[in-house]
């Protein structure tokens, strides 16, 4: 079986000028292969193509515009911080769209990951103490102080 190889733009790739800090929309080919049963002992393999989108902050590049660049993208999906590096140049990425650009002052923006796991943990120490403070707080209403007394 030959692998049918997509030609990619490297021209259009290279003008983006990814840089850390950029919100990117990466759609990539996601390749899916389904066994079945075929008329003979072998089995037929079908190939089901689909695309996918990750969106999410670039912390880093590396390798700038050459063969062999390559750029880093976090995204939080279902609150679990996920991270993929993907090749510039890759004929399974469909496209890359900038979405946001903003001005940082690092070139790779490795401290984000630490600061979201923070975040996270406020947020969940704080809930847990508005939890606490709130039921020891709750004065009873009217109707559940006339229940109380019957």
């Amino acid at each position: 079986m030959q692998k049918v190889i997509t030609p990619v733009n490297v021209e259009g790739r290279a003008k983006l000028g990814i840089r850390s800090g950029d919100t990117v929309r990466v759609v990539q080919n996601i390749v899916e292969l389904k066994k079945g049963r075929g008329t003979d002992k072998k089995e037929k393999t079908t190939k089901n193509v689909r695309k996918q989108t990750f969106e999410g902050l670039v912390l880093s590049t590396k390798h700038g515009t050459e063969a062999g660049a390559m750029f880093t993208v976090r995204a939080t999906l279902s609150g679990v911080g996920v991270e993929k590096t993907f090749p510039l140049y890759t004929p399974s990425i469909d496209s890359i769209e900038i979405v946001k650009r903003s001005k940082v002052r690092r070139a790779k923006l490795y401290f984000i990951r630490e600061k979201a796991t923070k975040a996270v943990r406020r947020q969940l120490r704080n809930a847990r103490m508005m939890n606490l403070t709130s039921d020891e707080s709750i004065a009873p209403t009217e109707a559940v102080a006339e229940e109380v007394a019957a």
